[in-house]
């Protein structure tokens, strides 16, 4: 009783905090905003054509803008990459600097950038990102970090203190220490169970203990 005492105190606890908190603010939404620059209808770009036979076995494109500048995001099997849209020069992998303009770009607080980092092995904040990727640190009390692909330059996830404390607790919520995905393990299953045992078996000693009061 004890332990599955301490368990639903925090699954009352991390309920508390994930049902306070917009899930907007989790997100991040409000630190990093990505927004769609219009193109240029006028620009001169490099025909699909030259694009094509630039790059064999291309399966699909899209320009988009990049920074200001227009750029085709093109895809070689399951590869994509960033191409200019005037001259055809390959982009990909992003270098440090652009990662960094392109970090203060979305950005929208005040602080300054405090670390940059290329990730190949993802830590678990960002375990279902693909690596390798990118990550921009600011020096703030949120301690915030943006992910980045570097091959299209992609914000792959927006991360930050409370976002960090929010997984911890789900973690503790569905009991799944290890991936923190699993709502429907078997550790949570059993204890779910055993706490529905307890409150059940609570209930009935309380309608009986008022059934041998009425007796007596």
């Amino acid at each position: 009783g004890l332990v599955v005492g301490v368990q639903a105190l925090l699954w009352m606890i991390s309920g508390v905090y994930m049902t306070s908190i917009s899930l907007d603010i989790i997100h991040g939404d409000h630190l990093a905003h990505v927004a769609q620059e219009p193109l240029d209808q006028t620009a001169a770009r490099l025909p699909v054509s030259e694009l094509m036979s630039r790059y064999p076995g291309l399966q699909s494109f899209r320009l988009k803008k990049l920074l200001g500048q227009e750029v085709f995001e093109i895809r070689q099997g399951d590869k994509p990459a960033l191409v200019n849209a005037r001259s055809g020069d390959l982009m990909s992998p992003l270098k440090k600097e652009t990662i960094v303009a392109l970090a203060k770009d979305i950005y929208q607080g005040d602080a300054e950038v405090s670390d940059v980092s290329w990730i190949t092995t993802a830590p678990q904040e960002v375990a279902k990102r693909p690596v390798p990727m990118w990550a921009v640190r600011f020096d703030e009390r949120a301690d915030t970090t943006l992910y980045f692909s570097p091959q299209t330059g992609e914000l792959l996830a927006r991360r930050h203190t409370l976002w960090r404390v929010f997984d911890f607790l789900w973690m503790l919520h569905i009991m799944d220490y290890d991936k923190r995905t699993d709502v429907n393990n078997l550790l949570l299953r059993v204890a779910s169970g055993v706490g529905l045992i307890f409150a059940l078996s609570g209930a009935w000693l309380v309608f009986y203990s008022f059934r041998r009061r009425s007796a007596a």
